[in-house]
């Protein structure tokens, strides 16, 4: 008996950048994330989009995305440091319904194998309706670098979020 084929996890990304929304800065990041996604998942963006450091503005694309086009998951890049204008976490938690903490822990603690500056990262995650929402830092490398992280249980977490009926006896194999 051969399993069925689960469709391609469907994700957003969202880049958070005074600089790079005015143009005077190319998006690294955005790509990045796309990179990675077409290499170790069968993935489709749905939506990727620029936005300045806003936490409202943040906040109503994470809010409009998972509420309108319900990616899997929806990951943002940049916002996550000590600046004034670092407020993705701020947006994020105004945008979800449930915390997901071990995610951006798990990026925390692999980042710290590499830099002590990783324990300087305020990215946060959690769920809004059946979508996952992810910070991830600014540069393309730490982008990589975290999602390397969580990766493995990204599958999963998309599966449970979905509602497959099979999920629940994966995580024991």
């Amino acid at each position: 008996m051969s399993k069925e084929r689960k469709p391609p996890m469907q994700i957003a990304i969202l880049t958070i950048s005074d600089r790079c929304f005015r143009g005077e800065a190319h998006d690294e990041s955005g790509p990045a994330i796309n990179s990675f996604f077409r290499h170790h998942f069968d993935a489709i963006v749905q939506r990727q989009a620029i936005v300045p450091d806003l936490k409202d503005e943040i906040a109503q694309t994470l809010i409009q995305w998972a509420d309108s086009i319900s990616p899997d998951i929806i990951l943002t890049t940049g916002g996550t440091g000590f600046s004034k204008r670092d407020v993705t976490p701020e947006a994020t938690m105004t945008a979800i319904e449930r915390q997901a903490p071990g995610l951006a822990e798990a990026m925390r603690m692999q980042g710290l194998e590499k830099t002590p500056h990783a324990m300087l990262s305020r990215a946060t995650a959690g769920i809004r309706g059946r979508t996952l929402i992810i910070n991830l830092p600014g540069s393309p490398k730490a982008v990589s670098e975290n999602l390397e992280a969580i990766a493995e249980a990204l599958p999963h977490a998309v599966s449970i979020l979905r509602g497959d009926p099979d999920t629940r006896h994966a995580y024991h194999k």
